[in-house]
């Protein structure tokens, strides 16, 4: 896919991880993904980027001591104004949890937590848009939140950043939407009712998938690096999927895109 320059308002445009063990997973995802961690910035709390051939991927940073959470991978959205899509996200049943944050001259984060209870990130890009590409393999392919008040999610995202859906389901079995690109044919972004399967004590979320070559293959090694294996591969008409948690146990899924092409007889 060509490099990506920007993301559309609403979609999402940037990834980063919160570790308790920067070392580990610098090391981790350098070897199984081939990304590249840049050095880490005093000026930034120690954050860093990783990159694959120069382009940025993802960002990772130390999780903060003295309040312990899980490690976990946050999704950032894109905003034209963050001031105004945090007003809108607390006018429609979200709560801000990091207002208006200005980043050096590279643009301006904030967090929310939405009307199903999930966390995303904000981005109102200055010199940085965020990822340089999507869905080659080792780039970010897809962003979906696993929803327990489904329709409610799905009308903030419309309210609050401007998204433009489509059903993608509406059975008990399966209730899907997702955010079409505004920008041409295809979907950037999908919420599904997780209600009926999420366990007691998990809330609403959203999950990364990472693209690569061969999913089986990737969960092999990603054990062999200290991860471990949260859902076997599987197909499906999106490509064969997984889901696994890096070697500190933070939780991502992983798909092959083209698996779906090749299965086509």
């Amino acid at each position: 896919m060509p490099a990506r320059t920007a993301a559309p308002v609403g979609a999402p445009c940037w990834i980063d991880l919160q570790t308790s063990d920067p070392g580990r997973s610098r090391e981790f995802y350098a070897q199984l993904l081939g990304w590249t961690p840049e050095e880490a910035s005093a000026e930034f709390g120690g954050y860093f980027r990783f990159t694959r051939d120069g382009v940025p991927l993802a960002g990772c940073m130390k999780s903060d001591a003295e309040a312990p959470m899980p490690d976990v991978w946050s999704i950032y959205l894109a905003t034209d104004d963050i001031e105004k899509t945090l007003e809108a996200a607390g006018r429609h049943g979200g709560q801000v949890v990091v207002p208006a944050m200005p980043v050096a001259d590279l643009g301006t984060m904030g967090f929310v937590v939405d009307v199903s209870g999930a966390a995303i990130g904000l981005w109102e890009a200055d010199q940085f848009t965020g990822f340089g590409v999507v869905e080659e393999p080792g780039a970010p392919a897809w962003f979906e939140l696993f929803a327990r008040e489904y329709r409610a999610a799905v009308d903030f995202y419309r309210e609050v950043f401007g998204w433009d859906t489509e059903v993608a389901g509406d059975t008990p079995e399966f209730r899907y939407t997702t955010m079409r690109d505004p920008g041409g044919d295809g979907e950037l972004a999908g919420i599904m009712d997780a209600s009926g399967f999420l366990p007691e004590g998990v809330p609403s979320h959203w999950s990364v998938y990472l693209a690569v070559e061969d999913v089986d293959r990737t969960l092999a090694r990603a054990v062999q690096l200290g991860g471990s294996v949260l859902r076997e591969a599987e197909d499906t008409p999106y490509g064969r999927l997984a889901q696994l948690a890096d070697s500190t146990g933070a939780a991502f899924r992983i798909v092959d895109p083209d698996a779906r092409t090749r299965a086509t007889p």
